[in-house]
């Protein structure tokens, strides 16, 4: 696992002592991703550079340096991630005659694109990945991103550079990095907590999409660059529509276990330390239970635990690693050492992200990093296998008021909108019990404003995605900023599928897994340059996951039914049957408390007003509701003190 950054000018050409040095400044912002080696490529005379930090996992001798030259000498590469499946590609390559001076997958990588050609070569590619590959005889540039995003690869043009990386931190450092911050990309952020691909913060740059690659030249411009898909999951979810898996429950477990132990197994290749992320549900103890079986020696595990029980969940994965007999670690967390990490979250994330699990991920990664340098996780189990008990209660809900006409629905919203404010305005803001506490009588009106976000559902698909938004309209909050179509509201880019849940489960894979869940994990283990890798995840068992029957993975408001049963060969019931708490904090609290004064600087009315960006009086009321308990602002505050922190930090 690494870091990538680069640019490209090709209209104006600088020494190469400059180009070192602004390529320099790029790849120390990335240290944490690559603290093991440091490379920068340069061709002054056509304008482009590559800069590159390493991770070594594989092949730790020099032969794996990077940024890499083919042996033909026409391309150069800077590239991050693991291909699982290099060692058959170097065997078919060697086969034909092709010879290898190393052992990396980089090399096995690069001589694929020579041979095959890049279309060709990443269509076999398992693996995750963000490439950045300079082609000498087309004197074009192509970016590359792995099917599912696991890797991040941002990108876009400053003045007239165009600028990549991993993170947009290593942007920041370029000398012709200018770009100001997105309303709109914000407003989607305040919307949903994080900035939804392929938009970014700023303006002018943009996330490369999943499965998607660009190629640029000397003639290009941004509105010209239309990134180009090479795996699409919309067609595979289709596509396992179209041709089902037809055998029975029980040929589909076996089937499943197969490839999990197959994909297990490639993960578990690696030449550092390895181990497992245990949160003790059925996704992460799947996972270990493969690793297990497959080794002779105790699998390092790793858990964070919550004094408060209502959070907790490290004793379920202590039971499991008990009975897997496992190398257990886990780290009981107080409130106090949660707190202590918010101020690195800013600079970790470095795109505002507001998932407050983000905090506990964090720790978990520093934790695991100790012992380290590998750890496999769960990632991906949910939205594959119907994992989330919001698909039957969006279906439920939506079948109980989803025939009612639309525009009756909305004006609806709008009604419940107006009271619920206007009943702050007269009765919550100046009215509190002798307790100190808002009477429960009026504690309905401000709910009655978060609730109407609901009504606007066209399907129960798009009630999903509903229950992402933190608020109903971006203008309330975000100065200047208007609506934006994206994944999560576009139904036209949705996959054409024929029941409601797996809708759901689709709208998910491919926004709240991408933009969240793989965020949070990538930003924070590799903070502390841990590789996180996730069986899960494989495009050989995405594709067999959508060709089973929905039956075989949801069936009486119980999901992973299929999951479930690969499970049981493994680990008992009784250790894993049990409701799912998440990896949450207690934020809601914590603001009002701990957090306060924090809270109360970030969010200070004359401070936003200054910056021009946010609602101030918006804010403020937020704010206000929330400590007086009308409503539960939890998440939306969240992103709000997110968005500050990270403003504050970026402007430092």
């Amino acid at each position: 696992m690494c870091g990538i950054c680069g640019f490209f000018n090709p209209h104006r050409l600088s020494s190469k002592t400059w180009m070192q040095s602004a390529s320099d400044r790029m790849t120390d912002a990335l240290v944490h991703r690559g603290p093991d080696d440091v490379g920068v490529w340069t061709d002054p005379k056509i304008g482009v550079a590559f800069g590159h930090r390493r991770l070594s996992i594989q092949d730790l001798s020099s032969e794996g340096h990077q940024p890499m030259t083919s042996a033909c000498d026409r391309f150069v590469m800077s590239y991050n991630g693991e291909i699982y499946n290099f060692k058959e590609m170097r065997k078919d390559l060697e086969q034909n005659g092709f010879q290898f001076r190393g052992h990396s997958d980089t090399e096995v990588l690069l001589g694929a694109i020579t041979e095959w050609g890049l279309e060709k070569t990443l269509k076999q590619l398992i693996g995750m990945f963000a490439i950045a590959l300079w082609d000498k005889k087309q004197e074009s540039l192509t970016l590359v991103r792995d099917p599912v995003g696991k890797k991040p690869l941002f990108y876009g043009w400053c003045r007239e550079t165009f600028l990549f990386g991993s993170e947009l931190k290593a942007l920041r450092t370029h000398p012709d990095f200018d770009a100001p911050i997105d309303p709109n990309a914000l407003g989607l952020f305040i919307k949903y907590s994080w900035v939804p691909s392929p938009f970014c913060i700023y303006q002018g740059l943009r996330k490369l999409p999943p499965g998607h690659l660009i190629t640029i030249d000397a003639k290009s411009r941004l509105e010209d660059v239309i990134p180009r898909p090479f795996w699409s999951a919309r067609e595979v979810a289709e596509q396992g529509e179209h041709t089902p898996f037809t055998g029975s429950l029980e040929e589909a477990t076996d089937e499943l276990e197969k490839l999990l132990q197959t994909t297990v197994r490639s993960r578990m290749i690696a030449d550092v330390s390895l181990g497992a992320l245990l949160s003790g549900g059925f996704d992460s103890s799947m996972v270990v239970a493969m690793m297990q079986s497959m080794s002779p020696r105790p699998i390092k595990t790793f858990s964070i635990g919550f004094w408060e029980s209502q959070y907790n969940e490290a004793q379920h994965a202590k039971d499991i690693a008990r009975h897997l007999g496992t190398d257990h670690t886990e780290l009981y967390i107080s409130p106090k050492d949660a707190q202590g990490i918010i101020p690195e979250i800013p600079k970790i994330y470095d795109e505002p992200f507001a998932d407050s699990s983000q905090i506990p991920t964090v720790l978990l990664s520093k934790l695991a990093r100790q012992d380290v340098q590998v750890a496999l996780s769960g990632d991906g189990g949910d939205e594959l296998f119907a994992g989330y008990t919001k698909y039957p209660e969006c279906l439920k809900r939506w079948e109980t008021w989803g025939n009612r006409p639309l525009w009756a629905r909305k004006r609806m919203a709008d009604l419940m909108t107006s009271i619920g404010q206007t009943s702050w305005r007269l009765l919550g803001a100046s009215r509190k019990s002798p307790t100190g506490e808002i009477p429960k009588w009026q504690k309905s009106f401000g709910r009655m404003e978060k609730k109407s976000r609901w009504l606007s559902a066209t399907s129960a698909v798009d009630l999903v995605a509903l229950r992402h938004a933190r608020c109903r309209h971006i203008q309330d909050y975000v100065l200047h900023a208007e609506e934006t179509n994206s994944l999560l509201t576009n139904p036209n880019d949705w996959a054409a599928v024929s029941h409601p849940i797996q809708g759901m489960m689709y709208v998910d894979f491919v926004t709240f897994l991408t933009d969240d869940i793989l965020v949070k994990v990538d930003r924070a283990s590799m903070s502390v340059s841990l590789e996180v890798r996730c069986p899960l995840l494989d495009t050989r068992l995405i594709e067999f996951a959508w060709s089973l029957p929905l039956s075989m993975r949801l069936h009486d408001h119980k999901g992973k039914i299929v999951l479930r049963k690969v499970l049981e060969r493994y680990v008992p019931p009784e250790l894993t049957e049990r409701p799912k708490k998440g990896f949450a904090v207690p934020v809601s609290e914590w603001v009002k408390g701990p957090l306060r004064d924090w809270a109360e600087h970030l969010l200070d009315k004359t401070r936003i007003r200054q910056q021009g960006l946010l609602q101030p009086e918006a804010v403020h009321r937020v704010w206000q509701q929330h400590l007086s308990g009308w409503q539960d602002h939890d998440t939306l505050l969240w992103s709000i003190l997110m968005f500050q922190a990270w403003h504050e930090e970026v402007l430092q």
